[in-house]
């Protein structure tokens, strides 16, 4: 076929030869060991010694967030637990490919088990295995592959350690067979400003060095480029270019209707890269990371001094934080419950807040200690909030302690059907589109096999979007948008029309939205949004709108 159909990340353009991924390496072998044991586990301590140093070395070389996910595959290679199942193995007549393959395996099935984010981790020790048994084969390791001149890197699929050390300098555009529209590796390449596109399932029809056009705005990789195609690419490629680099201004329809970008961010880290981006203020703040790797709650003054960090970043613009999300898929032994067998749908967010009320307390409190000594203007919204009363307890509580500007998010259906009852509390509605799709699809958003279904152009959803639309207009509070939603730029205008008041996204996606935004008027923008809803599918919707489009 000459145009193979996919999910689109942002706007971008690219041209160039196919280059493929390498396929994972095979299962090794059942032989049995040959020669003496010491020498096996001396060959596996070296391989280990030298796949840890790697690791840390292009961790280092990438910083961010994706020096955190390399350096705690570092840890995985050296973990005393699994060396010790690989000599115990080795000492059983088991070779050392065969015993490491073994030892990771067993600790990723238990990971897998557990679903959510450690079963995200299962996957990390399964690249960490295939590096080990490479150093040991004394080959390359599966990955991204190396070249001197760019390419268009074709694969199965990305690990996050991979998407995030990819060289954009070499890395065109990336097209993947799996993944869907909020997938890591959408939202990696998104976060990156990477030309990507998703879920190509004929992407294994493409062979190295064939050229093709890889066009996220529509969608569509071009197998069969003829020289108009190849020149309409470069166009469109400088003209987002032109859009990047163009001088920075507030977001805002083409007939002057303003809707201010904002940032997501997840640690006052991010803050200057946001700024340098133009982001008019944070949308979404996840204050997850001051959590997640502690045995117990920090303190007041611990919290304080982040959320003063990044409050001073926004002098006179509105920051929104979200108050801790755990749960689901970042479970905490002070908080979450043990063995809930269904953890996306048991206590998390709110629920498990006010389970402990205590935590709960402490962060509204250094909270509003941290909005009395800056000039930001603070909101601050719970998660996973189900109705009226959870809002009436979390405005209540949050006024008690000082907090002037209290919301919620909005990402269980019930809160949309309930919208004009939930806006008529609290001050205003953030939209989560990425667990609102969840919810409304019945599709677990870590689970690949439903990744399909994980697509907010559903009409079902754009639907649920529409009613708290409509409810913050009757009352005249806003209504924003912090999922991935608002990083798709056409996405982005329908939201609008539905009646979003302020779009918050990865920094890399505020460019391409601000361009997308200043093409459409608010009636063009509701035009579209009427199209999508009337839709009978995702894929409709986006069809329909693209109509809209054209026909203006």
């Amino acid at each position: 076929m000459p145009e193979l159909p996919g999910v689109g990340v942002g706007r971008g353009t690219a041209s160039g030869p196919v280059l493929r991924m390498a396929a994972p390496l095979g299962e090794p072998d059942a032989s049995p060991l040959q020669g003496d044991a010491a020498s096996a586990k001396a060959s596996v301590g070296e391989a280990l010694a030298v796949v840890a140093a790697d690791l840390g070395r292009r961790g280092a070389l990438a910083g961010g967030d994706a020096q955190q996910v390399l350096e705690a595959q570092a840890l995985m290679a050296q973990d005393p637990s699994i060396l010790d199942d690989v000599h115990a193995q080795i000492d059983s007549g088991t070779n050392p490919e065969r015993a490491v393959y073994n030892a990771f395996k067993s600790f990723q099935d238990i990971l897998s088990g557990m679903g959510g984010y450690m079963g995200e981790r299962a996957a990390d020790l399964g690249d960490v295995s295939q590096r080990i048994i490479a150093q040991l084969r004394g080959v390359h390791a599966p990955g991204v592959p190396e070249s001197d001149t760019p390419f268009v890197l074709v694969a199965r699929d990305l690990a996050p350690a991979d998407t995030a050390l990819l060289d954009l300098d070499k890395v065109l555009a990336l097209v993947t067979r799996d993944g869907g529209p909020t997938s890591h590796t959408a939202i990696l390449a998104r976060a990156k400003g990477i030309t990507a596109i998703v879920g190509v399932t004929s992407a294994d029809d493409l062979v190295d060095g064939q050229t093709v056009v890889v066009d996220a705005g529509a969608g569509v990789v071009i197998t069969e480029p003829t020289d108009e195609q190849l020149a309409e690419a470069e166009r469109k490629r400088a003209e987002r270019l032109a859009a990047v680099n163009a001088p920075l201004t507030p977001g805002a329809l083409k007939d002057g209707t303003l809707v201010p970008l904002l940032a997501n961010v997840g640690s006052p880290n991010d803050a200057p890269a946001a700024v340098a981006a133009g982001a008019e203020g944070v949308g979404l703040f996840r204050t997850e990371f001051l959590f997640l790797d502690s045995p117990y709650a920090p303190d007041v003054a611990t919290q304080k001094a982040s959320y003063v960090a990044l409050l001073k970043e926004f002098p006179g613009k509105k920051v929104v934080v979200r108050a801790l999300d755990a749960g689901a898929d970042k479970p905490l032994p002070f908080l979450t419950d043990k063995d809930e067998e269904n953890p996306a749908l048991g206590r998390r967010g709110l629920r498990a807040l006010r389970h402990h009320e205590e935590i709960l307390r402490d962060q509204l409190t250094a909270l509003a200690q941290a909005d009395a000594e800056t000039e930001a203007d603070l909101w601050v919204m719970a998660p996973m909030v189900a109705d009226v009363e959870e809002t009436e307890y979390f405005v209540s509580l949050a006024r008690e302690l000082g907090i002037r500007t209290a919301g919620v998010m909005a990402e269980v259906p019930s809160v949309a059907l309930m919208a004009d009852q939930v806006l008529g509390v609290a001050d205003f509605v953030s939209i989560g589109t990425n667990d609102l799709t969840q919810y409304t699809m019945a599709a677990d958003r870590m689970l690949g096999t439903v990744a399909s279904y994980q697509d907010p152009w559903h009409p079902a959803v754009l639907r649920l979007v529409a009613q708290l639309g409509d409810a913050g207009r009757a009352v005249g509070k806003g209504v924003g948008i912090c999922g991935e939603a608002a990083s798709d730029p056409v996405l982005a205008v329908v939201l609008v029309g539905l009646g979003a008041t302020t779009l918050s996204m990865t920094p890399a996606a505020l460019a391409d939205v601000r361009a997308e935004l200043s093409t459409h008027t608010l009636d063009e923008a509701r035009r579209m949004a009427a199209a999508a809803l009337a839709a009978p599918s995702a894929a409709a919707a986006r069809s329909a709108v693209a109509s809209v489009v054209t026909s203006l």
